[in-house]
């Protein structure tokens, strides 16, 4: 039931309109219904796309646009979840967990580690081996969301002699496996 039949039940009692199938009351009644039918579908929309953890397009591309990086991820949930962590970016959040999860929050698979010197740092991609891909743009998001006065080093997983030792591999097993030096140095 629209807007038409709500302002039919509205009316009725009143008495002076008449809702015979074919009337001029109907016709108008109607007709007002139907724009009121639409105006509604369109503020739904606007708040739908209002609020960001129901926005789907015009939205999220909005919140997108105030910031200087996209977020990595292109998937309509995972762009929501990536924007709200990086609205939760404060002033104050400069602590390694707060950088963490702004970092997890956009999509970018890296952990940030403070290292022994002070004021240097290691992001390092502990579900990748080797450099990620989309690294330059992975590589932007990151150096914005670190503060300005780190010194940021940037560490890639490849496989070690020691794990090869470990693991058994021969060079026979290498090649029967078909892998090329880059191929093994990434089967970690």
């Amino acid at each position: 039931m629209g807007y038409a039949g709500y302002l039919q039940d509205l009316l009725e009692p009143l008495g002076i309109y008449s809702f015979a199938r074919g009337g001029l009351s109907r016709a108008e009644i109607e007709g007002l219904g139907a724009g009121l039918d639409q105006a509604a579908a369109h503020l739904a929309q606007v708040e739908r796309e209002a609020l960001l953890m129901t926005a789907e397009a015009a939205g999220l591309d909005r919140r997108s646009s105030l910031y200087a990086r996209q977020p990595v991820q292109a998937s309509v949930q995972l762009r929501r979840e990536a924007l709200a962590a990086l609205e939760r970016i404060g002033e104050g959040d400069l602590t390694l967990s707060a950088i963490n999860g702004a970092l997890a929050g956009c999509g970018v698979k890296a952990e940030v580690v403070e290292l022994a010197e002070k004021g240097h740092v290691r992001v390092i991609f502990p579900e990748v081996a080797g450099i990620p891909a989309e690294f330059e743009q992975i590589q932007g998001i990151i150096l914005d969301i670190l503060p300005c006065h780190l010194a940021v080093e940037f560490y890639f997983r490849y496989q070690t002699w020691e794990e090869c030792e470990r693991t058994g591999w021969t060079w026979a097993a290498v090649e029967a496996a078909g892998h090329t030096w880059y191929s093994f140095e990434l089967a970690v």
